[in-house]
């Protein structure tokens, strides 16, 4: 059996993907280097410069056909004629940017005045998408940190920055809350992080059972707030939420 050899220059290689759709490429990259790419994964590392146009070239393609095969005349119709290319740029460039590009630069500070009293951020609106359904999901966030003389001290509008990049995927609440707290952990290091978010899911609204009223709330508590029940309570009294 032949072998092909493997060391074609960056140019061949380059022409050995002439024809081969852009997604191809970038799941081949993901596969080789054993990275996960479910719908609230971030991908950006495995893209290459470009390639991000030329993926919204190529979903607008294949959105073009989902609007053929929903039996609507797009030569002749002309609120849908540019539908295909709007719903890929809002997939790509707005509601799922949060996999495609890098996570927003985040100055961190030492915790020079030695804080260790809790902080609140919030209430901060999020957009996100249900990965079941790709329906809007629409809420707000608060977030409690309580640091420590050794807690890295961040900007107030870089926890909107961050959650924004993660709620920018399809997402399952439960598991973006968690994704949020990791990253906010691995950030600041405090004592204690939790996170409360209060969402109102379209896949209820528009669809199903088509209740307008019903929104989720879950939470996640880390280090003090885990612990201690006095802190946790502290917490909670002091989030305004609105039913």
């Amino acid at each position: 059996m032949l072998m092909k050899n493997d060391s074609s220059t960056p140019a061949e290689q380059h022409d050995d993907d002439v024809g081969v759709p852009v997604s191809v490429r970038i799941r081949e990259r993901i596969k080789a280097a054993r990275h996960r790419f479910h719908s609230n994964d971030n991908i950006a590392e495995f893209i290459q410069p470009g390639e991000l146009d030329a993926l919204l070239d190529e979903v607008t393609g294949k959105m073009q056909g989902v609007l053929d095969s929903l039996v609507i005349d797009l030569e002749n119709d002309h609120n849908t004629g540019d539908t295909a290319r709007r719903v890929a740029k809002m997939y790509i460039r707005e509601v799922f940017n949060g996999r495609y590009v890098k996570g927003p630069a985040v100055t961190e500070f030492p915790n020079a005045e030695h804080l260790n009293e809790l902080l609140i951020v919030g209430p901060i609106t999020v957009r996100s998408a249900c990965s079941h359904h790709f329906c809007p999901v629409i809420g707000k966030i608060w977030i409690g940190v309580m640091p420590n003389e050794h807690t890295n001290v961040i900007g107030l509008s870089k926890y909107a920055r961050l959650a924004e990049w993660i709620m920018g995927r399809p997402q399952i609440q439960e598991e973006a809350v968690v994704q949020l707290a990791d990253l906010i952990q691995e950030k600041t290091q405090p004592d204690g992080l939790a996170i409360v978010m209060e969402a109102s899911h379209y896949c209820m609204a528009w669809r199903g059972v088509k209740d307008m009223d019903s929104k989720m709330i879950n939470s996640v508590m880390r280090g003090v707030f885990l612990k201690d029940p006095n802190l946790r309570r502290e917490f909670l009294s002091l989030i305004p939420r609105k039913s």
